[in-house]
C-alpha cells in the first residue's frame, strides 16, 4: 500500500512509523506529512530514511491510505481532502469521533466496523478511552455494563513532547528539596511554575485533565463516556468518569467499578479475560500491573479484580496500557492491517 502518515515527527507519529516497520506492514511508499519547520527533516524507516513533506494541494495523489495524527483543525481540513483524493482515513483526533457515519474503531473490539467508510474516514478513540474498552469489551458481550465508575491516572505525555519537557524540568527544579515539598501549601507559591498545566505537575497530582465543558465535566472526561458507548454499540451504558493527570511519563492507568444487567463474578471475568485480545490478565487478576509495565508493549494489562462486597455481582478492576502505543500508534496501524484484509 502507499501510505502516508500526517503529524509523522509527533510523539505518536513516530512511534506510528516504527510499529509499521516492527509488525512488517506491506509499505509500497510511504511520504510523511509535518509542519513547515520539519520541511526536509529525515526519519528513519525500514532500514532507510524518509523525508518529511508539507500538506499541499495534490500531495495525497496516488496514495492508498493515510493516518492523520494532527490536532483536530488540521484534521478537519485535510482529512476529508485524503478521502477525496481516493484514500482511505484513518483520523487519531476528536474530529470525526462522533460522527454517525465514521466509524470509531478499536481493532480488538469491533473491527467489523470498518467494512462500511461512508465519508472514507474510520476514527481512533482517545487513548483514555482505548485502555478500559479493550479490557472491557469481552465482559460486555458476555453480561452488558449497565453502569461504569471511573477515575483515570493519565500520563503527561498524553500532553505531547511539552508535557514530557515540563515534568522533567519540574522535577530538575525539585531535586533535593523534600523539605519545601513537604509544606508546599504554606508556601506563598508554587515551587517550580509550568506552561503546559497551571499548577505543576511533578510530585504533584491534577485532577482536571483536558478543558472544563458541560455540568463541569472535562473533555477527557465525556470523551470516555460518549466514545465507549459508540464503540460497544450501547447507548444506554451509564458511567460517570474523573480524569487525572499523573506525574508519569508514559502509560494511562484506569480504575472502574462496573454493575453489569446480570451479576458477573470475579471468576467469570477471569476466565472472560484469560484469552481476550489486546489483554493481558496479571497474575490471574490478583496482579497490581503499572503503567511502568506497560510501556513500549502492545496489551492491556489488567489486574486487581475484586467482588465490590457493597454492590453484589458488581466488579472493580485495574487497567493500564501504554498511551502512545496501543492507545494511539498501534491501533491505528492495526486498524490499518484491517482494512487491507477487507481488500
Amino acid at each position: 500500500m502507499n501510505i502516508g502518515v500526517m503529524g509523522a515527527t509527533g510523539l505518536v507519529g513516530t512511534e506510528m512509523l516504527r510499529i509499521l516497520e516492527e509488525r512488517a506492514f506491506p509499505v509500497s511508499e510511504l511520504r510523511a506529512y509535518a509542519s513547515p519547520r520539519s520541511r526536509g527533516r529525515k526519519l528513519p524507516f525500514a532500514g532507510g530514511e524518509v523525508e518529511c513533506e508539507v500538506l499541499r494541494p495534490g500531495c495525497f495523489d496516488g496514495l492508498d491510505l493515510v493516518i492523520v495524527d494532527v490536532d483536530e483543525p488540521l484534521s478537519e481540513e485535510w482529512a476529508p481532502r485524503a478521502a477525496a483524493a481516493g484514500a482511505r482515513v484513518i483520523d487519531k483526533s476528536s474530529a470525526f469521533r462522533m460522527d454517525p457515519d465514521v466509524p470509531l474503531v478499536i481493532a480488538e473490539v469491533n473491527p467489523d466496523d470498518l467494512r462500511s467508510l461512508p465519508k472514507g474516514i474510520a476514527s481512533c478513540p482517545n487513548c483514555t478511552t482505548m485502555v478500559p474498552v479493550t479490557a472491557l469489551a469481552p465482559l460486555h458481550r458476555a453480561a452488558r455494563i449497565d453502569r461504569m465508575v471511573v477515575s483515570t491516572y493519565q500520563s503527561v505525555s498524553g500532553a505531547g513532547q511539552a508535557g514530557l519537557h515540563e515534568l522533567d524540568a519540574q522535577w530538575t527544579k525539585l531535586a533535593g528539596r523534600s523539605e519545601e515539598l513537604r509544606r508546599a501549601g504554606a508556601l506563598d507559591a508554587p515551587l517550580v511554575e509550568g506552561e503546559v498545566w497551571s499548577k505543576p505537575i511533578a510530585g504533584n497530582v491534577i485532577p482536571l485533565a483536558g478543558s472544563v465543558k458541560e455540568a463541569g465535566y472535562t473533555s477527557e472526561e465525556w470523551k470516555m463516556v460518549r466514545e465507549a458507548r459508540k464503540i460497544l454499540h450501547d447507548d444506554d451504558i451509564r458511567c460517570t468518569v474523573t480524569c487525572v493527570r499523573v506525574p508519569v511519563y508514559v502509560g494511562h492507568a484506569v480504575s472502574a467499578n462496573v454493575r453489569f444487567h446480570r451479576p458477573m463474578t470475579k471468576a467469570e471475568a477471569v476466565e472472560l479475560l484469560a484469552d481476550a485480545p489486546g489483554v493481558r490478565l496479571v497474575d490471574d487478576g490478583d496482579g497490581y500491573p503499572t503503567p511502568q509495565e506497560a510501556a513500549g508493549i502492545d496489551p492491556v494489562l489488567v489486574g486487581r479484580i475484586r467482588e465490590d462486597p457493597s454492590e453484589p455481582g458488581t466488579l472493580d478492576i485495574w487497567m493500564t496500557g501504554d498511551n502512545l502505543r496501543k492507545g494511539a500508534a498501534l491501533n491505528g496501524v492495526q486498524m490499518a492491517e484491517v482494512l487491507l484484509r477487507f481488500g
